[in-house]
């Protein structure tokens, strides 16, 4: 029976890092690594990389980055990746570095990033939902099982519901915190 909420803790603990990718992925107006850092590139024929795994990505100043490779013969297909990517970023390649620069944004386009912020949250708890839903299940299908009664099942219950209440919470306080971070000029 505890194995049931050891498992539900792992699950939840699992969509909120898929959320706080999720997030991570949203252009802040602030120059940060994670914009970018899982973009994938081909960098050799036939092997595709994640940015992170090609080259050191860093944050000089708030409003650019500088990505810097480990073989220089990839520049051209780093830029590439970058500018296929659904990031929207513009890649300058300068002598043996990637420069990205962050634009500013306008107060209309960081309103519209915390609508695309609430959307990923509410994706986020609908996923947690489903989870939550799934293990409800598996503690209901114990009723009739030996030395199992309807007490425990309740109880059960109970403490998944307080687990996503905290989950959700947290989640919540994700979003606050980005669009906090996202409003800030």
């Amino acid at each position: 029976m505890a194995d049931l909420l050891t498992q539900a803790r792992q699950q939840f603990e699992g969509v909120v890092e898929v959320i706080s990718g999720d997030l991570a992925t949203v252009k802040t107006g602030r120059a940060k690594p994670e914009l970018v850092e899982n973009v994938m590139v081909e960098a050799y024929p036939g092997t595709r990389l994640t940015l992170k795994e090609l080259a050191t990505i860093s944050a000089p100043d708030p409003h650019q980055l500088v990505i810097k490779p480990w073989d220089q013969n990839i520049l051209a297909a780093i830029e590439k990746g970058l500018a296929m990517s659904d990031v929207g970023l513009n890649p300058v390649v300068d002598s043996d570095i990637v420069r990205i620069s962050i634009p500013v944004l306008t107060e209309e386009r960081r309103k519209e990033l915390v609508m695309l912020v609430n959307k990923k949250l509410e994706a986020g708890k609908n996923l947690l939902r489903r989870e939550r839903q799934e293990i409800k299940n598996k503690v209901e299908e114990q009723k009739g099982q030996p030395n199992v009664s309807e007490d425990d099942i309740f109880r059960q219950v109970e403490e998944l519901d307080k687990l996503t209440g905290e989950v959700m919470t947290k989640i919540d306080g994700m979003g606050k915190t980005k669009e906090t971070e996202l409003m800030r000029v």
